[in-house]
């Protein structure tokens, strides 16, 4: 089978498109026919040894695939051969086929497009878990969502829309705010590209406060950098920050600001709750097919590439060039 393979570390320039064997499952494990494969930001970071898994090569990045089931484990129960799944496999799903642990996949219906199922687990699960389990987001406040043309930040939006919050986007240009506004966003803000000296950061609170109308009630920020205080400084007393990643990097946050707003900074490890919260993990999963299928979510895909071109989605990735989510087809 063809695989697009990380042999060694690097960015993108350094991956390869390889004949492998295929894989054989375990007995708790599917084999997938892949047919489509979500591009997520952890593909950037652990082809370059900066995830917090750092499989043996050669491996596949890719860790969310959308396929059909072509063979079962003796041990596997309610997953049958033909049926069709969305699974989290953490890394080997840039390939025509992987194995997967079937805890982690999720059945889908058969007339649900592979593409926009690929799309939903990563991005959407995450926003799901940090709004309602984390914020607890309640219909009337205001989220402030940092990245919000990305997919992690487009399903915050589309999640918190269906919550009844107010939704302030903050992006990096006018044509990813004009995106986010047409997704359902009531206000946005656009930030400068780059580092931010003293007096943009103190410039961006005012902005952001005024979006807010005050202040937010959450932030979801999924960049960090030189954005992260900022946006802190724009949380209203008892909100919730939702630390939730690092495009722009790890951030360092004073420590009196929390405690002079009265506020949480509350950790979004989404992977670590499904490990730990596997039943609960698994509704969840399948509250968000329903949601797909009834159009209550809709993942915006903006870029749609064959699987040998894998490369090219990671590195337009890391650049953070896209607007919502980027899917690989097998």
């Amino acid at each position: 089978m063809k695989a697009l393979l990380s042999i060694s570390r690097g960015g993108p320039e350094a991956l390869s498109f390889d004949e492998i064997p295929p894989p054989l499952p375990e007995l708790n494990q599917i084999l997938l026919d892949v047919k489509a494969v979500g591009v997520n930001y952890p593909d950037v970071l652990i082809i370059e040894d900066r995830y917090q898994f750092r499989p043996a090569r050669p491996f596949a990045p890719g860790a969310e695939v959308a396929g059909i089931v072509r063979q079962v484990g003796s041990a596997v129960s309610g997953i049958s051969v033909g049926d069709h799944v969305i699974a989290l496999c953490g890394w080997g799903g840039m390939a025509e086929q992987v194995a997967v642990d079937a805890a982690k996949a999720t059945v889908i219906p058969r007339d649900m497009a592979f593409d926009k199922a690929a799309a939903l687990l990563f991005t959407y699960g995450t926003a799901l878990y940090a709004l309602e389990h984390r914020a607890a987001l309640s219909a009337g406040e205001t989220l402030l969502i940092l990245g919000a043309s990305g997919g992690v930040g487009l399903a915050a939006v589309d999640l918190g829309r269906l919550k009844g919050a107010r939704i302030v986007a903050g992006v990096s240009s006018q044509e990813k705010l004009d995106v986010v506004l047409r997704r359902g966003a009531d206000a946005g803000v656009v930030y400068p590209k780059g580092a931010l000296e003293p007096s943009a950061q103190k410039a961006l609170v005012e902005r952001f406060k005024t979006a807010c109308n005050g202040a937010a009630d959450v932030v979801f920020d999924n960049v960090g950098g030189d954005y992260a205080e900022p946006a802190l400084r724009s949380t209203a007393w008892s909100g919730r920050y939702l630390i939730v990643g690092f495009t722009a990097g790890v951030p360092k946050i004073p420590l009196n600001l929390p405690l002079l707003k009265g506020c949480q900074l509350v950790g979004v490890f989404w992977g670590e709750w499904m490990a730990r919260e596997r039943e609960e993990a698994r509704r969840a999963s399948r509250r968000l097919v329903d949601m797909l299928r009834t159009g209550q979510i809709d993942p915006l895909i903006s870029r749609s590439l064959p699987l040998a071109a894998g490369a090219a989605a990671i590195r337009e990735l890391g650049q953070r060039a896209s607007v919502g989510k980027i899917v690989l087809t097998v």
